[in-house]
């Protein structure tokens, strides 16, 4: 049976500008877009007029030029831009590309800044070329966006069966901090491997700089000359150089904070890298890797996708919600969260996190879940993504069980690489018996069931462990591989497991409290307990 995927919710409808008296380009705003290099041709193929408006910025009315914003063929929002002075304004809200409606199918789609640099890509002879509507996102930590600005990319969604159809895509935005900071945001939501990078010229800031300075053969150079993204490939030496200079200036630093000190010490969370997450039934895993997407969204402001199978939603967004507020859920002994708290709640878990679910009970492949994934990266900048537990995930039936693991381990990390997501997979270990102390140790990589490639191709591998689950809250972190000494150690580590709250918070061992464990029947084949 062809796996269905879930339905897709349509955006809201653009709200239309109100009109502006425009007319046909006049002869001064022709002059001024030929002094940029740009034909009368070309303003007219997109559509620019021209318009008297006010300019806020320079206190007056002014000659300027409006650059139409088109949905589904309609225009719906003008950029507004003074040739008198370095002024803009708008006439409604632009939400989508510029030039959008010119994008034709299996053509490179190429992205720039900018309305006048995709003016000069059309000018040079280009037609699939697009504008962002709203220039470069300004805040940029590290050189990266701000996950706090992950809603001002919506026009990448509203743009994405141009984007899927394209052969490539090319991306010019500006080669200052802000401009590459973009161009990685975008480059990730599309997907790496399908992008390519232009390059400018020494003392050309943008494409329209190149035309201006240079002419068109300069414009079509950059275009041919332009460089696969580094996800895969073969590359020269000098195209790692830049990176290479950070690290030596700034050294390579450490990943996100979990939310806990001690754990920072053994583990920290990097984008493009997966996390193998194992321990007993009933140890507390998943709860320990939904506490650090809750720490994460609040103090970083990431987003998640969850692909949870043993998790019905509701239950899952209630424990969401109780972490987050740090009130049980549910009535008890503790007072529980009140109506305004829940409504708080919702609003953060809709805020930060979506759900991957099959709502017919039918079993997902690793390929639907990656389909998934690349649409929450897309549409909703997921940086962040748990699989739990992998047992769910229909296997294929031609291959061995350890084959098959090994396979979706591959696909996985190249995914989470290409994207630029952190990715934890849960998978639960195989039986294992009492030592000669009467407890169950702490599984490990190898000890996870169906192939040793659980160890071998996680870049982090930790467990959670709960070493005497009826005497004491006490749980134990363990990071039994780490592929790179900058996210973390081999090591361990304690963190306390509130259950009226399902948070967790530092151990302080308690003398009353943690007294050895009697409870388990060394005779009992069920030798893990539930919280």
């Amino acid at each position: 049976m062809r796996e269905e995927l879930p339905e897709i919710k349509r955006e809201p409808t653009m709200s239309i500008a109100k009109k502006v008296q425009r007319k046909e380009l006049t002869e001064d705003c022709q002059a001024w877009l030929q002094g940029r290099g740009i034909s009368k041709e070309t303003a007219t193929k997109v559509g620019l007029v021209s318009a008297r408006h006010w300019i806020q910025a320079l206190g007056k009315e002014t000659e300027c030029i409006m650059f139409p914003y088109t949905n589904e063929g309609q225009e719906y929002a003008y950029k507004i831009r003074s040739i008198e002075d370095k002024g803009f304004a708008c006439s409604g809200a632009p939400q989508t590309f510029f030039n959008v409606q010119g994008v034709e199918r299996n053509d490179d789609l190429i992205i720039c800044e900018g309305e006048m640099d995709a003016l000069a890509f059309i000018e040079t002879g280009y037609d699939s070329v697009v504008s962002v509507p709203n220039g470069a996102v300004m805040k940029v930590v590290d050189g990266q966006i701000d996950p706090k600005e992950d809603n001002k990319f919506k026009f990448l969604w509203a743009a994405k069966k141009k984007i899927e159809a394209a052969a490539r895509i090319i991306i010019a935005t500006d080669a200052d901090s802000a401009g590459q900071a973009m161009a990685e945001e975008i480059a990730r939501r599309i997907g790496k491997d399908r992008c390519f990078k232009i390059e400018f010229p020494e003392g050309c800031k943008d494409a329209n700089d190149v035309l201006v300075k240079l002419g068109k053969d300069a414009v079509d150079k950059i275009v041919v000359d332009c460089k696969p993204w580094p996800v895969a490939g073969l590359y020269d030496a000098s195209h790692f150089y830049e990176q290479l200079d950070e690290i030596y200036e700034n050294g390579m630093g450490k990943g996100e904070s979990t939310g806990y000190d001690n754990v920072d010490e053994l583990y920290t969370v990097v984008a493009g890298q997966l996390t193998v997450v194992t321990g007993h039934p009933s140890s507390g895993k998943s709860e320990f890797i939904d506490q650090i997407m809750i720490n994460m969204a609040q103090e970083k402001g990431w987003k998640f996708a969850i692909c949870s199978f043993e998790n019905e939603p509701r239950l899952h967004i209630a424990k969401l919600i109780s972490k987050y507020i740090r009130k049980p859920f549910f009535q008890g002994s503790m007072q529980r969260l009140t109506h305004q708290e829940l409504q708080d709640g919702k609003e953060f878990v809709q805020s930060n996190f979506s759900f991957l679910y099959q709502a017919d009970g039918s079993l997902s492949s690793v390929d639907s879940i990656i389909e998934r994934l690349k649409i929450a990266v897309l549409r909703h900048g997921v940086r962040g993504a748990i699989i739990d537990p992998y047992n769910y995930i229909q296997k294929a039936r031609d291959v061995s069980e350890t084959e098959w693991i090994s396979d979706v381990l591959t696909k996985l990390r190249v995914f989470a690489q290409a994207h630029g997501i952190h990715l934890w997979f849960v998978a639960h270990p195989t039986k294992m018996m009492r030592g000669t102390d009467g407890k169950v140790p702490a599984p490990k990589g190898y000890d996870i069931s169906g192939s040793a490639a659980w160890f071998a191709k996680a870049d982090v591998g930790l467990t959670v462990h709960r070493p005497n689950p009826s005497g004491s809250p006490m749980s134990e972190i363990h990071v039994w591989k780490c592929r790179f000494s900058w996210v973390g150690k081999q090591g361990e580590t304690e963190l306390e497991f509130d259950v009226p709250t399902s948070t967790y918070r530092k151990y302080v061992p308690d003398e009353f409290l943690d007294v050895p464990n009697d409870y388990n029947d060394p005779d009992d084949d069920d030798d893990i307990r539930p919280f």
